[in-house]
């Protein structure tokens, strides 16, 4: 039989961390689900001065939320969720190839700072894709561009040129290619259009025949990760208890809104699974 969690935590991150951590606490079922635990941003911090009972650098502060982890036997899954779908009375969350289901879940994943490419919206689904794995297959023999953000994320380039004819493949950093249908861009995507479908990328330097756009990032748009959510530019709308206009849907740290600290993430974190396990205990009732 599948497995049904009572909370999915979506995201590797301080508030992700915090919420699991709060979740076993209040003994709830939970997933913990991300990239990495704590993000890779926190051991590239210079100085961490507002996180209380801690001061120290990145390396420090990571090893310390690894010990706690660790301690307190806190499970981390590794996946990229690309998809959270809400059914009757669960959610379904897509981590290409894996399906998770839970009750409720709480988004932690993140804000993008670098903001989406004109027409990426419009063109979601047809033509626009930010999961590699469950699209790739779709563009054997075709043309496509890759946005890559991270180095980290490189082999799900890779993994498209096993499928296409050729990939464009756009980064801001150095990195070996081991296909020769990847063609290494580094001109800057402005603008995907088409008529029904995606048919060219425009970057600030000339113009791709494409046909299709894979955008691999680290942090999916909240409203492209789940259909429906109400969203703010890159931010997810919250009330107070951090509940989403989806019921059962809560969501804590960046992807709330300024500020960006992780203290405010942390706090998040708690409340949403607090609000998690308040929700949870009226649907019992009905």
């Amino acid at each position: 039989m599948e497995r049904i969690y009572d909370v999915a935590v979506i995201g590797g991150g301080i508030a992700g961390f915090s919420a699991a951590l709060s979740l076993k606490s209040l003994g709830l079922d939970y997933l913990w689900l991300g990239e990495t635990e704590f993000g890779d941003k926190v051991k590239k911090s210079e100085y961490v001065r507002n996180y209380p009972s801690f001061s120290g650098d990145g390396v420090r502060f990571f090893e310390a939320l690894t010990a706690q982890q660790q301690r307190e036997n806190i499970l981390f899954t590794k996946g990229r969720a690309d998809g959270v779908f809400r059914m009757r009375d669960r959610f379904s969350i897509s981590a290409a190839p894996e399906m998770y289901f839970a009750r409720t879940v709480i988004l932690c994943t993140g804000v993008d700072l670098k903001g989406k490419i004109e027409g990426e919206g419009d063109f979601l689904g047809r033509g626009v894709s930010y999961c590699a794995v469950c699209d790739g297959a779709l563009y054997r023999g075709k043309k496509i561009a890759a946005v890559v953000s991270s180095p980290a994320l490189f082999e799900e380039a890779e993994y498209l040129a096993g499928f296409a004819e050729k990939v464009y493949a756009f980064t801001a950093f150095d990195v070996a290619v081991n296909h020769k249908n990847i063609d290494l861009c580094r001109d800057f995507p402005r603008k995907i259009e088409g008529e029904r479908r995606v048919e060219r990328l425009i970057s600030d330097q000339k113009t791709y025949d494409v046909d299709g756009v894979f955008l691999l990032r680290e942090a999916i748009p909240p409203d492209a990760l789940v259909g429906g959510l109400q969203t703010d530019g890159a931010h997810v709308v919250v009330a107070r208890d951090l509940s989403t206009n989806l019921k059962g849907l809560f969501a804590a740290g960046d992807v709330t809104g300024l500020p960006y600290q992780y203290a405010k993430a942390a706090g998040e974190g708690l409340v949403a699974a607090h609000s998690a396990k308040k929700y949870l205990k009226e649907i019992a009732k009905i």
